[in-house]
């Protein structure tokens, strides 16, 4: 009962840090693969199906086995990152009036862009 609550539980998690991943790949600041990496490991606990669902999936599953593997995002991800990073951090400097505000989201954008930018790259050292 209690190893099947905690079961529950994990997946549950699971499939709230999966959508918050997958908002991460559209909403900008938001980070993808850190909940990516949790959902993995709530569904390796909760569910050997679910988990197994996820890293076969063609999309997200080599997106995580490249980062848990290689700590590696391939080129094509980072261009995506970092181009809807600035589209959505540039949409809302556009749409904010305040000089500060808008300072502040190019720094962030910056730093965020950096972050993205200091991972190896899928396939090379």
């Amino acid at each position: 009962m209690k190893r099947r609550l905690l079961a529950y539980l994990f997946v549950s998690l699971g499939f709230l840090s999966l959508a918050l991943g997958i908002a991460g790949m559209f909403v900008p600041v938001l980070p993808t693969t850190p909940f990516l990496l949790l959902t993995a490991f709530c569904f390796m606990k909760g569910s050997k199906r679910l988990y197994s669902k996820l890293m076969n999936h063609k999309r997200i599953g080599p997106y995580i086995r490249d980062f848990m593997q290689y700590r590696a995002i391939s080129v094509r991800v980072k261009v995506y990152s970092v181009s809807m990073l600035w589209l959505g951090i540039g949409l809302s400097i556009y749409l904010v009036d305040n000089l500060h505000l808008r300072l502040f989201l190019l720094l962030v954008a910056a730093g965020v862009s950096v972050h993205i930018l200091c991972f190896k790259t899928k396939g090379r050292d």
